[in-house]
């Protein structure tokens, strides 16, 4: 399950928000395709830069981190992950 099946926030391509709020960047982000079986930035939404989350557009992985550690998308994929979780490092490479 992707982020934004999860949260049903409607920003993914052709969902019922796109219009008012745009397509969130982790639903487009193509580079990181497959990280923990999503559909691109849809299971490591944390490291994508500009998701919209809580009702606020969220900056680079440094500064919005500490919110992504609470937030229960993020903790399902780590308890799901478990030790085949990929490493943020690896991922942020693959974003750039």
């Amino acid at each position: 399950m992707n982020c934004w099946q999860y949260k049903k926030c409607g920003r993914e391509p052709g969902g019922d928000k796109v219009k008012e709020l745009g397509v969130c960047p982790a639903a487009l982000n193509e580079k990181v395709d497959k990280i923990h079986d999503g559909k691109n930035g849809g299971r490591c939404c944390w490291v994508v830069s500009g998701t919209f989350c809580e009702g606020e557009i969220q900056g680079i992985y440094a500064a919005k981190l500490i919110n992504c550690v609470k937030c229960d998308f993020y903790q399902k994929v780590n308890k799901e992950e478990g030790t085949n979780k990929i490493n943020s490092k690896f991922i942020l490479s693959k974003l750039n």
